[in-house]
């Protein structure tokens, strides 16, 4: 390999894909044993998965599912989430966060984020939670946790407002903390892992996420006083799988195929196939996590002297998964951070957005929002840039990625 200092590196053309997956033998081959032990629906692999995370969360159960969607809206549904009610969360995230409360019926808020943050205004979240608030959904961005501290002391100070609607809100005796973070498995809250800081906690293994089971999600949940963790786990196994009464596992027992409809609910188990890719990669999270901190801390060090705004991943209060490397582009604005996308794609590097602000998609200005009211998203907006990050980067690729965008920067001055 040529040294990084070579001159002929400048002349060297890399195809650098935005965000492949990390699939080894390890991953095939606990598929391959999965495929050939005949069972490949949700089964033995995925409970096992489930007590791994569970494990890895610090958390008493967790519950798989076929993706973070599906935990986000399953658990605004045990939570009693509905009609007449309002769940707040940010302008500034994927669709998924906010449309699952539209799917229960409940009306979305939305609120900006802070001042040349990727994060919620903490203030105007505040303001926004009424006598009809039942749950924040908090965006974890790029693997990097919100402020839970300062979120949990406002739902504590708005605690007169609350008005619970069934016997699991009565519990909390406020307004419930839901994590939508599909960006942090692994990410770290002043020394709490995520999947056990926020009230409940919904995760992505998405093909392009950290941990990967194709596709897939889970949610954890922080012990709650007088309530059964089994009950809350047997909630979602009925919610995810008909309301059927018995699982197929259970139903596989001689004699044991008679079950009942408890109510007409939803499909959206995870199976054993992707359960097993998920127990490979966990067994390597710690050194994938690693690899991406290494990568991290290089775009650091190589784009330190350029014009850009970089996401902190890591301080003294956050450990981030690393999930994603955001940028901005200084003092630009759409159309130049359109033209380095085009340019970065001429050079063979992909590069993404992250987010289109939702009140900016059809769907939501349908629903009556407007991005004039969320001038710090757009602002974020704007000139954002999410360059490649994926473990089977090495430090070359890189280094070109950093060498090819201060070249179009640079080209631009001139």
């Amino acid at each position: 390999m040529l040294n990084s200092n070579n001159s002929e590196l400048s002349d060297i053309w890399k195809l650098i894909p935005f965000s492949p997956p990390d699939i080894t033998d390890h991953e095939i081959n606990e598929v391959i044993d999965t495929l050939k032990s005949g069972w490949i629906t949700t089964g033995p692999k995925t409970k096992e998965f489930e007590r791994q995370i569970a494990r890895w969360t610090n958390t008493s159960k967790a519950v798989c599912l076929n993706s973070a969607t599906a935990a986000m809206e399953l658990t605004l549904r045990i939570l009693g989430v509905g009609e007449g009610d309002e769940v707040i969360t940010s302008a500034y995230t994927y669709t998924s966060t906010a449309s699952v409360i539209h799917h229960v019926g409940a009306k979305i808020v939305l609120v900006d984020t802070a001042k040349d943050s990727f994060l919620m205004n903490y203030e105007q979240l505040e303001n926004a939670i009424t006598s009809k608030t039942k749950v924040i959904i908090a965006v974890d961005i790029g693997g990097v946790m919100c402020d839970y501290d300062k979120i949990f002391a406002m739902v504590k100070r708005k605690k007169g407002l609350f008005h619970p609607s069934n016997d699991l809100q009565k519990a909390f005796g406020r307004v419930v903390v839901l994590a939508d973070a599909a960006h942090s498995f692994g990410a770290v809250y002043k020394g709490y892992k995520s999947g056990g800081v926020a009230d409940f906690t919904c995760f992505s293994f998405h093909a392009v996420k950290n941990l990967t089971t194709g596709e897939g999600g889970a949610v954890t949940w922080r012990d709650i006083p007088d309530v059964s963790n089994e009950e809350i786990y047997q909630q979602y196994m009925l919610f995810s799988l008909h309301g059927q009464s018995k699982d197929a596992l259970a139903k596989t027992r001689l004699g044991s195929w008679e079950y009942d409809i408890l109510y007409p609910a939803y499909k959206s188990n995870m199976t054993d196939i992707m359960a097993s890719i998920g127990l490979a990669q966990l067994k390597r999270y710690e050194s994938l996590l690693a690899r991406r901190r290494e990568i991290i801390e290089l775009y650091d060090r190589e784009l330190a002297d350029e014009p850009l705004d970089i996401l902190t991943h890591y301080d003294a209060d956050h450990f981030s998964s690393g999930h994603l490397y955001l940028v901005r582009l200084r003092g630009k604005d759409e159309t130049f951070r359109n033209y380095v996308m085009e340019r970065m794609a001429e050079k063979g590097i992909a590069t993404n957005v992250h987010f289109k602000p939702l009140p900016m998609h059809s769907a939501y200005k349908n629903l009556g929002f407007d991005i004039k009211d969320f001038p710090n998203a757009y602002d974020v907006y704007r000139n954002e840039l999410t360059l490649p990050l994926y473990t089977s980067m090495d430090d070359e690729d890189v280094k070109y990625v950093c060498r090819s965008l201060k070249a179009i920067l640079d080209e631009s001055h001139g």
